[in-house]
Formats: C-alpha cells, structure tokens, sequence
C-alpha cells in the first residue's frame, strides 16, 4: 500500500495533529510492513496562490496552453499526480476559525482539476477520479463540536471536506476528530487524545487488513 500522508498544521512539535498523524503512520505501519509512504508537509510547502493565470491555464485546453500556462500548472500537475498514485489517503489538520487552515485551502484549490481530479462526461456529469482509495481526514479542534454540544452548528470542516474530496471521487472518507483542545482544561485535552489513538488503532486495524485495491475506478 502505498499513503499520501498530508499535514498541514503550522505548528511542528507542538502540534496535536501531527502527533496523531504520526501515531496512525505507526499504527498501520505496524500492520503492514511493506506500507510506502508519500509525505508533505503543507506548513512547509503550501501551494502557491491561485492566480488569473492559473485560473485561465485550468480551463484551456492542454494541446492550446502556453509555455507560461505549463509552467503555473507544474506544481498542480506534480500534486494530482501524487494523489492519483496513492492506494490511500491521509489528511491531517487543526481546525482554523471554524474550516481548513489556509495552507490546506491552497492545497485543495490547486488538486481540484478538471481533466486529472474529475472529468466531465458526455452526458453532463462530472465523476471524480479518486474513488477506491481509502481515506482519512484527522483534525483537531478548539472546542467540542461533537451532537448535543453548543458549538455543533459552528463545523464548517467536516461539510466542506465532504463536498471537495466527494467531487473528486472520495466517497467514503473517515473522520477521526479529537476535541475539544485548545479551549479545555488539560484533563479534557488528554481524554480527547485517547479517544481518538482508540479510532486511529482501530482504523489501522481494518485498513491493514484489507489487500490494496486490485485496480483503480476508471471513466470510460
């Protein structure tokens, strides 16, 4: 199996999700010893912004583009390239105002393509090319957002994940989401941190015994 393992968090020691992305790496590592692992670090290599010519460049043809279209699509292409050649996916991020960090924003901005990430059909649908990988998105939040809590209505991660990965294919993602933390007493922040190494040993365990994906989903 080969993991795409993405952290975006800004900070490095310190940081929760990381912490947790690194213990799921060891979890299924653990399981499947031959476990390749592709690894960005978004808080080191963000994306860089959209501009109007990576806008122009994305929606012109790529027998039609120009030498400066090619060259502000390098490190898109570079990107949905690592992603198509990964058997699985991991993302892992603090929640950031109530969404993504910004750096994850950039990343997702620039993997959403038309041509590579999803294609348009003949018959009007857009079928994303990502389907068949299994998928984990690990995030850290502030607050407690889980049902019954105050703030539950305040999750604009969860939706906004959902609907960019479903788009490219990611139909059945995994959330694993340790909260409350920035905003908790010490002994809130330590249950929350146990609560979710028990989902990520748990995941490790179904993920390691599943043989990789014979072949990926492939639009006709």
């Amino acid at each position: 199996m080969k993991l795409l393992h993405v952290d975006a968090s800004p900070k490095s020691e310190n940081s929760s999700s990381r912490t947790l992305s690194r213990y799921f790496v060891d979890q299924l590592r653990a399981r499947l010893p031959l476990l390749s692992i592709d690894y960005l670090d978004l808080a080191a290599e963000a994306p860089p912004a959209i501009t109007e010519l990576f806008a122009r460049a994305t929606y012109t043809p790529a027998d039609e583009r120009t030498a400066e279209m090619r060259e502000a699509l390098k490190v898109s292409d570079a990107l949905c390239a690592r992603l198509l050649g990964a058997d699985a996916l991991l993302f892992a991020m603090p929640m950031h105002n109530w969404t993504m960090p910004a750096a994850f924003k950039a990343f997702v901005d620039t993997i959403v393509r038309g041509g590579l990430t999803y294609v348009a059909t003949d018959d009007g649908r857009y079928v994303g090319t990502l389907g068949g990988r299994k998928t984990l998105f690990l995030t850290t939040r502030g607050v407690d957002l889980r049902p019954g809590t105050p703030f539950v209505a305040m999750d604009a991660l969860t939706p906004s994940l959902r609907a960019a990965f479903g788009f490219i294919g990611v139909s059945d993602p995994v959330f694993v989401d340790a909260q409350p933390m920035q905003f908790a007493h010490e002994v809130e922040r330590a249950a929350a941190m146990r609560r979710a190494r028990v989902e990520l040993s748990t995941l490790a365990e179904a993920w390691g015994s599943i043989e990789p994906r014979a072949a990926l989903s492939k639009v006709g």
